[in-house]
């Protein structure tokens, strides 16, 4: 049970990249340096309290003020900090062939991927892949608040700030599903301000990325362009963009490609049909304050074929 949170896809302890290699190896120092520091000074006190109980002389007593209370500790924080900033150059290392723009937004992240050369970007929201076994570097900036942009299993967090851009960078190895969080309180629905993070090999990677910027693919059944036209009725375009149709919003996330994300709202909840319709007729039931409102008049048939048309677009 103690070792419980030592492991999974949102755990430091569980590194899947190289930087967080590095600051696990780091945060196990540190931990070492702690516990023979605290078994230290317990067995100072034990030994003059209960085995010693004869008076000390003033000479030794200084002598262990001077060096257990000044230079040591001098010695070991001074050694700590070069360690750890050590470690920052690699977290600043230019990507190799890929920049990820990141926008936390109220509460969502809006996604662009520009590979080396590109005119446009390709925009995306809630989700990141990443290539495994190279560098990416992330472009973060932030719309109204500060949020801070961590994915735990691959490396540190980086604050995001209205009006100004930070960058880092990371370096995964191990393909998988991670999650991300915001790391800063960022109002109501900080808690619900997640994402997923998938790691691919580079090929699947590479494969994904030029499906990725194709225009969304056309309905596939009687339901879903039912739910199309739904889409274009309750006006579902001018907050959402859907490449290839007329809905060109800015406002919320892109859905273009929704139906080959793990989860929608932030990694609020599945990309089943069921959960979607629910979203779609009261999102601010699973996201407090969010700004899509809420659609209590269509009825459970039309809101399910809404579901159908963005679970087809993949």
């Amino acid at each position: 049970m103690v070792l419980s949170g030592c492991a999974g896809r949102q755990s430091v302890l569980d590194p899947a990249g190289t930087d967080a290699a590095a600051l696990s190896v780091l945060f196990t120092g540190l931990l070492i340096g702690a516990v023979v520091l605290w078994l230290a000074m317990n067995g100072m006190f034990y030994y003059f309290i209960r085995r010693r109980l004869g008076t000390l002389p003033e000479r030794y007593g200084r002598l262990v003020i001077f060096y257990g209370g000044v230079v040591t500790p001098t010695l070991l924080i001074g050694a700590t900090l070069v360690w750890g900033l050590s470690l920052l150059p690699d977290q600043r290392l230019p990507g190799e062939g890929l920049r990820v723009r990141v926008t936390g937004e109220q509460w969502w992240w809006r996604v662009e991927y520009w590979p080396d050369g590109a005119a446009e970007p390709v925009v995306s929201a809630n989700e990141i892949r990443l290539p495994a076994g190279r560098r990416t570097e992330f472009v973060l900036d932030s719309d109204q608040v500060i949020h801070s942009f961590w994915i735990p299993a691959l490396g540190g967090k980086m604050d995001m700030f209205p009006g100004r851009e930070t960058r880092m960078s990371l370096h995964p190895e191990t393909p998988g599903v991670y999650r991300g969080q915001c790391a800063e309180f960022c109002g109501t629905s900080h808690a619900w301000m997640a994402f997923e993070t998938v790691v691919m090999p580079e090929e699947e990677f590479e494969d994904w990325l030029a499906a990725e910027a194709e225009d969304a693919r056309p309905p596939a059944s009687a339901a879903a362009e039912r739910g199309a036209a739904l889409f274009r009725r309750e006006g579902c375009g001018a907050c959402h963009a859907v490449r290839g149709t007329d809905a060109i919003g800015q406002v919320g996330p892109d859905l273009t490609h929704l139906g080959a994300r793990h989860s929608i709202g932030a990694a609020r909840i599945g990309t089943s049909t069921e959960e979607i319709a629910a979203w779609i007729r009261d999102a601010g039931a699973f996201k407090p304050d969010v700004r899509m409102p809420a659609y209590p008049d269509l009825t459970d048939a039309e809101s399910r074929d809404i579901a159908l048309y963005l679970k087809d677009l993949k």
